[in-house]
């Protein structure tokens, strides 16, 4: 409850309780005008896959209509592109960096294909950060949580961090299933122990959100409902996915157990602004929908990724746009513009500092966010002009350690296990083509620098160099496999390409540019070296080196039907003298056409082997 009077004593019995029931009735006039908030932070979701965002594919109706009743941000971020320090940071308005939670929790334990060995971060949300529902607690708010918590099991449940309610949060990242029952031996979702058999999860969150609001219509309350949905394991109600199968080409959203999931969480949209509506509580409440980390566009449990992000580059796991950029709508009935959108770049971290004041709570001096009233309220500008990201972490979908700070149009990647700097204008160059690093040395300094300052002053946790490494060994046969995936770039346009229908070094359109690869040999010898390469028709005749140490072998490029349709092809032989760690390099020399080639895979087979 806030507080209104004054602590001392009061001389007579009399005056005291009239100036406590004065005080009491102050608070509850407050209380009665303060605006209701529903947080609702959806698991995976992509900047791409709402309607109202420009999915062609997804229906979304719902939210599409809450986006024109509000203002839809166009370059809103997530803290990080994983979901657990993501979560931290809207809870806290704190950088990851800051709380030392900088991977999904427990995360990915270290591997021997791994240059850098990851910090010891935090395994869960710290009970001495303030949380939001702290903060709003504090001034007399009902608050609850349904749905996913993932930021701590036993002792830092969101119970001890500020909710009076907590249904079907845990230490977990993905729900025990998608449908009731909830529970497996070693556990049982909170609050869902009675759940009818076949219930679907998102389904039922959404009626305990509205039994939320129901028990809390007289008073103001705080309801953060984190769906599960749209993260893995895919799992929909049958009738809806199958309105949405059918063929459609690699590249584009089309898995449609994803839609028919997402179609789940808009309903549950749609669901509680009815409810609001019911309960004449729509013009006092305030829904802000996010997400908490870019869309997953890569395999993962499925046969097919579960969207695509087009027309950014990659996504959950990695730091392109496609990995931080996410959907953010905001609706603040008598404030907001209906149907407005923002330009400006926005973060996870601003979530706090936004409710505080939007609630009129006070908010802690080392917060890192900043309030967007002013942005929704049409009266001014943010007074920040930077924001940064921290991922001292190898994700699941392929992503690579690094840092990056977005000034201005221009955001800078750096990779923390090779050190190499792409620049951006992601304004200009939205889905991150071109790297300016080479033709902008002193802005990519400038920004490294900064980004290097700003670790140091939120106490960032670094990586240290891995004893255990052993890159790409050979297999049981000997055979040296080199993919795409573990290739080292350098230059300034080559990448890998990790979406599913391409999984190879693209955008080789600069003779200069190299692909490296470390590898482990046991036995040396001579080697055949065969190439796994795709070409579109007119650039084909590209001259290519291949060499370990001073062992060459070199080949002319074969057009194909496509860049993406591999062929493989035995280019020569490689001798390599010693047992080992060693580098290939694979270097063009020539360059007729558009591009030199895709190339999926590099392999040395020992002579004599098949």
């Amino acid at each position: 409850m806030r507080k209104f009077w004054n602590s001392r004593r009061h001389a007579g019995t009399g005056a005291g309780v009239i100036a406590i029931l004065a005080a009491c009735a102050l608070w509850l006039e407050t209380a009665a005008g303060a605006p209701n908030v529903i947080l609702m932070v959806v698991d995976d979701l992509g900047w791409a896959d709402l309607g109202c965002q420009g999915s062609t594919f997804h229906r979304t109706p719902h939210l599409d209509r809450l986006a024109s009743q509000g203002m839809r941000f166009t370059q809103a971020y997530a803290a990080c592109p994983v979901c657990s320090p993501t979560r931290a940071a809207v809870m806290t308005g704190k950088y990851p960096a800051r709380v030392h939670l900088t991977d999904w929790l427990p995360g990915r334990p270290d591997r021997p294909d791994q240059r850098l060995k990851r910090p010891e971060f935090r395994q869960e949300l710290p009970l001495e950060e303030v949380t939001i529902a702290e903060m709003l607690h504090s001034t007399g708010y009902a608050t609850g949580t349904i749905g996913k918590w993932h930021l701590g099991g036993a002792g830092f449940e969101p119970t001890r961090q500020g909710f009076d309610l907590n249904v079907a949060g845990d230490q977990a990242g993905s729900p025990v299933s998608y449908f009731a029952p909830y529970q497996r031996r070693d556990r049982s979702m909170p609050g869902l122990d009675d759940a009818p058999s076949g219930e679907y999860l998102t389904d039922r969150l959404t009626t305990e959100a509205e039994k939320f609001i129901e028990a809390h219509r007289r008073t103001p309350f705080f309801l953060y409902l984190p769906h599960y949905g749209v993260h893995t394991p895919l799992m929909a109600k049958p009738e809806m996915v199958a309105e949405y199968r059918g063929r459609r080409p690699h590249g584009l959203q089309a898995n449609p157990t994803y839609a028919a999931m997402l179609e789940s969480v808009d309903q549950s949209v749609g669901r509680l602004m009815q409810k609001l509506d019911e309960l004449q509580l729509a013009e006092n409440t305030i829904i802000c929908f996010t997400s908490d980390n870019g869309g997953l566009a890569t395999t993962e449990g499925d046969k097919t990724p579960a969207t695509h992000n087009a027309p950014l580059r990659e996504g959950k796991g990695y730091l392109y746009e496609g990995g931080i950029r996410v959907p953010l709508l905001i609706k603040w009935p008598g404030v907001i513009e209906p149907g407005s959108t923002c330009v400006a770049p926005v973060s996870s971290i601003d979530l706090l500092p936004t409710i505080a004041a939007m609630c009129g709570a006070a908010v802690g001096a080392e917060v890192d966010g900043e309030s967007l009233v002013p942005l929704l309220r049409g009266s001014g500008e943010l007074v920040r002009d930077t924001l940064y990201w921290h991922y001292p972490h190898y994700s699941n979908q392929g992503g690579r350690p690094g840092g990056a700070i977005r000034r201005g149009n221009f955001k800078l990647i750096e990779y923390y296990d090779t050190g190499r700097l792409e620049l951006f204008d992601v304004v200009q160059d939205v889905s991150e083509n071109r790297n300016l690093a080479d033709e902008q040395p002193e802005l990519t300094r400038e920004l490294a620098a900064a980004l290097g300052a700003w670790r140091s002053a939120v106490g960032a946790q670094m990586m240290t160099p891995n004893p255990d490494y052993l890159p790409n060994p050979p297999g049981s046969n000997g055979v040296i496999a080199l993919h795409a995936s573990t290739a080292e770039v350098h230059g300034r346009q080559l990448r890998y390409e990790p979406l599913p229908h391409k999984r190879t070094l693209g955008f080789w359109t600069r003779v200069e540019d190299t692909a490296s690869w470390e590898f482990t040999l046991h036995e040396p010898g001579k080697f055949r070296c065969l190439v796994l390469q795709g070409c579109g028709p007119g650039s084909g005749g590209s001259e290519v080196e291949i060499r370990v140490g001073k062992s060459v072998a070199t080949m002319t490029v074969a057009a194909t039907r496509g860049f993406q349709d591999f062929v493989e092809r035995e280019i020569g032989t490689l001798e390599i003298a010693q047992a080992g760690r060693h580098t290939l390099t694979v270097q063009p020399r020539t360059k007729p056409g558009p591009a030199v080639m895709d190339l999926r895979q590099v392999k040395l087979v020992p002579l004599g082997k098949s």
